[in-house]
């Protein structure tokens, strides 16, 4: 699709990130000056543009401060799709979360723009693809904790679960007594999705791979309590704090993905999207790297800021293998509605099963025994020596009801 405002003077941005480890030509055409500066209302200068595939975004300066400027398609949000995640975004801020700042939402003709603050931090992961590691084992500690941070805060955010639009890491057809049921219910208010559905069938899949896991999560599921959660904790939606001796999260960022899921579902996703190396999945099972370090250092920086309760702890293992079988499906509804690309379509179909699978293999078992060895160590009842001063849940229950 053609951006508005396009300027044949400008200097053409660096191919974007694809669903491998290749860079691709952009689904969506990048941010112009034209564009930013009538967005914003004045003269702007184009400063950087984002490699993520899923809208064009860059760095603007305007009026002398530089602002992050987001371009996303209709039919993938609307104002009142953003205002979904803004409003999490104002709860968080008030709670004293690191996050950054919403400025401004508007809507031009099949476009809607946000525009927010860049956040305090240096962007260490500017290029990193999803599905890659931290750079160290302090990194993934640390990003535990700020995870467990945002999670305190985000307490209290009582929104519904989102409207349906693609590209939302839900959690209602794994979070009830019946996937089956979810299942046909998310596909029936997902047209396109139902047609990709027809064409290459989910149900034997999750039967066979998905159902097993299930069985151990439900009676956990009424201990899990709701929550607004973040919903995409990969190392690139993180700015970093540099000085004093200790790299920190100084801001969280994105929060295109956020929905009312729970802690844990959260927690998962941030295993999912760190420690497993997806990208060389196609290769083989075996080549799938495991950061067996950064498993248990994130569990244990998450855990040192807010403990898990025995249920959280007994739901990890059984949640981590279906965390991204939920995404998987919204990427189908992306990519069968809005770019219409047929392979991209194919592989999120793909991931619906092939992760999950993954877990039932050798190494696969191998990790879930350690998150779930892990979590039973880190859990509320656990003493308490060797976690840092402050931690606790503060007198509120693990994952408070949002």
């Amino acid at each position: 699709m053609t951006a508005p405002g396009g300027n044949a003077t400008e200097p053409a941005p660096p191919a974007t990130h694809g669903l491998g480890y290749d860079r691709v030509e952009p689904d969506w055409a990048p941010l112009t000056a034209d564009e930013a500066a009538d967005v914003l209302g004045g003269p702007v200068r184009l400063h950087w543009h984002s490699p993520r595939p899923l809208s064009a975004a860059a760095v603007v300066e305007h009026d002398g401060r530089r602002v992050f400027l987001k371009r996303h398609h209709t039919g993938v949000r609307t104002l009142e799709g953003l205002e979904e995640e803004h409003a999490f975004l104002r709860h968080l801020r008030s709670r004293g979360a690191p996050v950054v700042d919403v400025l401004a939402a508007s809507a031009r003709g099949e476009w809607t723009y946000e525009v927010h603050s860049l956040g305090h931090g240096t962007d260490l992961y500017q290029d990193a693809l999803s599905w890659t590691p931290f750079t160290s084992v302090h990194h993934a500690r640390e990003a535990g904790s700020a995870l467990a941070r945002l999670h305190r805060a985000a307490v209290g955010h009582r929104a519904p679960a989102r409207r349906v639009q693609p590209l939302v890491s839900s959690f209602r057809v794994f979070g009830g007594p019946d996937p089956q049921g979810a299942l046909a219910a998310y596909a029936a208010e997902r047209p396109a999705l139902a047609d990709a559905l027809r064409s290459d069938p989910v149900d034997a899949d999750l039967a066979r791979w998905h159902l097993p896991l299930h069985a151990e999560l439900a009676p956990l599921l009424p201990e899990l309590e709701p929550l607004w959660t973040h919903n995409d904790w990969h190392a690139s939606n993180l700015l970093w704090d540099t000085t004093g001796g200790g790299d920190t999260v100084s801001t969280v960022l994105d929060f295109n993905l956020s929905d009312r899921t729970t802690a844990v579902h959260d927690l998962a996703v941030a295993l999912e999207r760190n420690v497993f190396g997806w990208l060389d999945l196609p290769r083989g099972h075996r080549h799938v790297s495991v950061q067996h370090a950064h498993l248990t250092a994130l569990l244990e920086g998450y855990a040192a800021v807010r403990p898990l309760s025995e249920a959280e702890a007994e739901a990890l293992p059984a949640l981590l293998p279906l965390v991204n079988a939920e995404y998987a499906l919204s990427e189908m509804h992306y990519f069968h509605e809005v770019t219409r690309s047929a392979a991209n379509t194919a592989l999120a179909r793909a991931y619906f099963t092939d992760h999950t699978r993954w877990f039932t293999t050798e190494p696969g078992r191998l990790a879930l025994r350690q998150v779930r060895d892990t979590a039973r160590r880190l859990t509320a009842s656990a003493p308490l020596s060797g976690r840092k001063s402050g931690g606790g849940p503060g007198g509120e229950r693990a994952g408070s009801r949002a």
